[in-house]
């Protein structure tokens, strides 16, 4: 078994998935962790630093008397470690992730920033399906909880930008689909709303782009009682008076 392991770790990289879920692969392959060891290594992972013991497991074992959570952090590195990858480094008081384990939140990040950069107005080509996932969105600690409504905005600003983008560049179907996406994950933001009808109207789809500001409005309106911002409204003010 540890030649095995030992021949594994010249010839590929461990993956780790947060977006959708938690996974860990190596060579494509499921890694099995117990819970504990899921929720260290997703903590390490969050931060982009060396992360003192302590910390660690006063975040992690809230409700725990120091010893016992050090206890705890000391049962969950020994379960990570025997899954035979390196995955967190242990120096002195120190924890880290090994920089060898590729995360998908992080390659998910530096797209929307690529996105969201004007700069290089030929960069629009995206995989944009790396910014359709919720962070572990079935994770309730304090810690997953800010960490996924950061990277939700981030994604959606991403999102509708590169919606904007691709219809500046006459890339119609592209920025719908994306648009639409956006529109689909967070259907009262209005912004989502208004980068789709702006495709419709430069598509010259009149009728498209009237239904999707009556439903942003009606959406608005049923659920928080607000009427469409005054960059809608101006939006589509002559199309609506000619209909």
């Amino acid at each position: 078994m540890t030649d095995s392991l030992s021949s594994l770790r010249q010839t590929g990289r461990p993956r780790l998935t947060l977006l959708g879920g938690f996974e860990l692969l190596y060579d494509d392959e499921h890694v099995p962790l117990s819970t504990s060891a899921q929720r260290l290594l997703a903590f390490v992972a969050l931060r982009d630093r060396p992360l003192q013991r302590s910390y660690v497991a006063g975040s992690l074992w809230l409700d725990s008397p120091e010893e016992r959570a050090a206890a705890n952090l000391r049962s969950a590195l020994w379960r990570l470690h025997g899954c035979g990858i390196e995955l967190v480094h242990c120096e002195g008081t120190q924890l880290s992730l090994d920089p060898g384990v590729i995360v998908d939140l992080r390659e998910a990040e530096k797209l929307a920033h690529r996105a969201l950069d004007r700069t290089n107005g030929s960069d629009l080509d995206f995989d944009a399906t790396m910014l359709g996932g919720d962070l572990l969105p079935d994770w309730y600690d304090e810690w997953v909880v800010y960490e996924r409504e950061r990277f939700h905005q981030l994604r959606l600003r991403a999102l509708d930008a590169l919606c904007g983008r691709l219809a500046d560049a006459g890339r119609l179907d592209g920025a719908l689909e994306i648009g639409l996406a956006a529109v689909a994950d967070d259907p009262l933001r209005e912004s989502s709303h208004r980068a789709v009808v702006r495709v419709h109207l430069a598509d010259g789809n009149i009728a498209e782009a009237l239904r999707q500001y009556r439903l942003c409005r009606r959406l608005l309106n049923e659920q928080l009682g607000v009427e469409p911002s005054k960059r809608m409204q101006e939006l589509m003010r002559d199309v609506e008076t000619a209909h």
